[in-house]
């Protein structure tokens, strides 16, 4: 059969820009932040009104150069004020277990950049707050919202690609070993695991469910975060997990995922905006690419917390409390393997 006679499941993700509008404030603007809100202005019909910072310049500089409306030095007189419908989190994974649990005792919904915490105990006590308090908290896993995700999922819920039996997925950058660099930082809950490992194991956990009995393997660098992590695991709902991450190399950073009637790829940088290809065993094949601005790929997590928040959900069916859950379970096997430990991670 020729490759034309493949037709693909349409995403099902929405524009961002139908979601309903909401108020935000941002919680540590630096470069996440400045992509999140110029993202959020130019796709979405939310905007940032507020933003909070240590630094009251900080805060004011960001404030000017986005047109938000109020700037605070510290997250506390930015609650006080009121007038939020949500908060975004922009911090390093140390301080974002510190930052979130004053948002979700106010009752404001709170979408947490990835990874959410340091380690599950951290994020279970801000996602049982979360349920007590009956708040809106996600986290903030990009590229579980995008369209060629939706796409993926699609594939594999109609059966195009058969039992699904590997995903594998890799995430390497190079960073020259600086012990100033916050990714070599532990005090910053560095190494390449939560930056960069989290999204081929968010990944793998998305298709496959709980990683369970990981094969683990790595080394660490002169600060004591890990420089290279390997990790097999079965999945719960059947097939294997291969993923790696590392701080010392570009990887090919794409992702391919293996059935029993053909494989789906999703090329360099599978975790941004970009192309699927599925290549089926009977010769059959078909492409497709992103729709719209690849700059914008933030919108669509964005406009999901607004949907779930103006319906009234706690929590997204795209990237659920479970699913956090069994991601941060596994980053932890793999640190606890590699011995890694950061300063301050009990809460």
């Amino acid at each position: 059969m020729s490759a034309q006679t493949l037709s693909l499941p349409p995403h099902g993700v929405l524009d961002p820009a139908t979601a309903p509008p909401l108020r935000w404030g941002v919680i540590s603007p630096g470069s996440i932040a400045e992509q999140f809100t110029a993202t959020m202005h130019r796709a979405t019909a939310s905007r940032v009104v507020a933003v909070a910072s240590r630094s009251q310049d900080r805060a004011d500089a960001f404030a000017a150069k986005h047109g938000i409306e109020a700037a605070f030095a510290g997250p506390e007189a930015m609650l006080a004020a009121g007038g939020l419908d949500a908060v975004y989190i922009a911090s390093p994974h140390a301080q974002h277990h510190e930052l979130a649990r004053p948002v979700l005792e106010a009752g404001v919904p709170v979408l947490v950049e990835k990874a959410f915490t340091l380690n599950e105990s951290q994020a279970r006590d801000l996602l049982d707050l979360a349920q007590q308090r009956g708040v809106f908290a996600m986290e903030a896993m990009w590229a579980r919202f995008l369209p060629q995700y939706g796409l993926l999922r699609a594939v594999i819920s109609e059966g195009l690609i058969g039992e699904v039996i590997q995903v594998e997925a890799d995430h390497g950058q190079a960073f020259p070993e600086a012990p100033a660099h916050r990714l070599y930082a532990p005090e910053l809950g560095g190494g390449a695991l939560l930056d960069l490992g989290v999204y081929p194991l968010s990944l793998a956990q998305m298709l496959l469910g709980d990683l369970q009995d990981p094969a683990i393997r790595g080394e660490l660098t002169a600060t004591g975060v890990d420089a290279f992590a390997g990790v097999v695991a079965r999945g719960e709902r059947g097939g294997w997990a291969v993923v790696s991450t590392t701080l010392r190399a570009r990887t090919a950073n794409r992702a391919v995922i293996a059935g029993t009637r053909g494989r789906v790829v999703l090329p360099s940088p599978f975790y941004a905006p970009g192309d699927v290809e599925v290549v089926l065993d009977d010769g059959r094949t078909a492409s497709w690419s992103h729709p719209g601005d690849v700059d914008d790929g933030m919108a669509f997590e964005i406009a999901e917390a607004a949907r779930c928040i103006t319906a009234g959900e706690s929590q997204s069916a795209l990237m659920t409390w479970k699913d956090t859950l069994s991601v941060m379970h596994t980053m932890d096997a793999v640190r606890s393997a590699l011995g890694v430990t950061y300063p301050g991670e009990a809460h």
